[in-house]
């Protein structure tokens, strides 16, 4: 079930490319919905994603908003999609949250600057260069500071990519066949353990979601390791009462078999610390 994690740069063409990759495999894309369900969850609108994602947020949306929440829906939705396998996943940090998993081909799709400028100015009916290149500038600045706030990486450095396509050399069409081609390679075969390891990222998504979601562990920050619905929670917590929560909404999440609770409590002397801190 091939899944492929594609960049999403404004005017490099990557939209055509994946749609027509997904029209020739017959694979699912991400679709509006997926959006929707994420902006539901961390109770914003949809459109404020759009503009949080392409750097035009104003002050108070991007300080008011927590884009931690936002991070943790997104990769839940990233994830089960990958899970469900047959899918080309666009944008939303796909490229950074699939890269461990053996059988996801990473691509990024460029082009040159002044490309994308006249490809916007013509999508927009424009010939105000100025402004096309500046609203390509600040959706690009807004994607390399995500990227690097939320994975501590460089966005578009080659080495997160197994394959870099520039449309300005290489046609859509054979964009197409070159990741067709990387997709049936045999390092990118699908195997037990990696379906097994992308099964347990989905999951530990689902938990990491499921505790912010819930008002008892919504602050609780604790590292989640999963295998084959196997779920050990480590980290300090605060008290005994909030270790027996993180517990018990893990427990309740789809696809989890057993917790194993390894959860600590923090010490008097760091409790009263923190408490003079607040």
């Amino acid at each position: 079930m091939p899944v492929i994690a594609m960049t999403q740069e404004m005017g490099s063409l990557a939209k055509d490319v994946s749609l027509q990759l997904a029209d020739a495999l017959g694979l699912a894309v991400m679709r509006h919905e997926a959006i929707e369900r994420v902006a539901d969850r961390a109770q914003v609108s949809s459109s404020l994603i759009g503009r949080l994602r392409d750097g035009k947020a104003g002050l108070v949306e991007r300080l008011t908003t927590d884009k931690r929440s936002v991070a943790l829906y997104t990769a839940e939705e990233v994830f089960s999609l990958a899970d469900a396998g047959n899918v080309v996943l666009r944008g939303w940090g796909a490229t950074c949250l699939l890269r461990p998993v053996p059988h996801v081909v990473c691509v990024r799709i460029t082009r040159p600057l002044k490309k994308r400028v006249e490809w916007l100015m013509a999508h927009l009916d424009t010939d105000d260069a100025e402004f096309a290149e500046a609203e390509i500038r600040r959706s690009d600045h807004a994607h390399a500071a995500r990227m690097h706030e939320q994975f501590g990486v460089t966005w578009g450095d080659p080495v997160l990519y197994d394959l870099v396509l520039n449309t300005d050399r290489v046609s859509v069409d054979s964009c197409v066949e070159q990741i067709r081609r990387m997709v049936n390679c045999p390092e990118f075969a699908e195997t037990p353990a990696s379906r097994t390891l992308l099964a347990s990222m989905a999951l530990e998504a689902r938990v990491r979601a499921a505790l912010k979601e819930h008002a008892d562990t919504r602050d609780t920050s604790i590292t989640i390791h999963a295998k084959e619905g196997a779920v050990a929670l480590r980290g300090i917590v605060l008290d005994a009462e909030e270790r027996a929560q993180a517990e018990s909404v893990a427990a309740a999440v789809p696809g989890v078999s057993g917790v194993a609770n390894e959860l600590r409590l923090m010490t008097s002397t760091r409790r009263f610390a923190s408490a003079k801190q607040t």
